[in-house]
């Protein structure tokens, strides 16, 4: 119960410094409750400062999302918009956030990731 009361306070701490709002954490909260694979996944980055890759949807990793999201954020910058840049919380935030999501539409999700890709290869413009 006391590792619950943790990880609800570090979903507040993520969501305070991505500047997300008390909704968007609800939201975040309610959907991770619900997923005890994703959230022991969240609670083992919260313990270890690492990620143990055992929860996934379709293959994918809380990892895949974020190097997909880094992607994103490259193409961003070519853009100059530096976007999750310096904002670490937000981006680790936003790709837990996904991974829930993806459990509820993989097709969607998986089609995304390997369909939206970012700036750095000649062919993309």
């Amino acid at each position: 119960m006391e590792r619950l009361a943790q990880a609800r306070r570090f979903a507040e701490s993520l969501c305070k410094y991505a500047k997300k709002d008390e909704v968007f954490l609800a939201e975040f909260w309610e959907a991770l409750v619900r997923e005890t694979d994703i959230l022991e996944e969240f609670c083992y980055y919260m313990e270890h400062g690492t990620f143990a890759c055992q929860a996934s949807v379709k293959g994918y990793t809380v990892i895949d999302v974020m190097v997909w999201q880094i992607d994103h954020f490259k193409a961003a910058l070519d853009r100059r918009d530096p976007g999750m840049g310096g904002n670490g919380d937000q981006m680790l935030l936003l790709a837990f956030d996904t991974l829930l999501k993806m459990k509820q539409k993989p097709e969607e999700y998986i089609q995304r990731m390997q369909g939206e890709t970012g700036t750095d290869y000649p062919e993309k413009y």
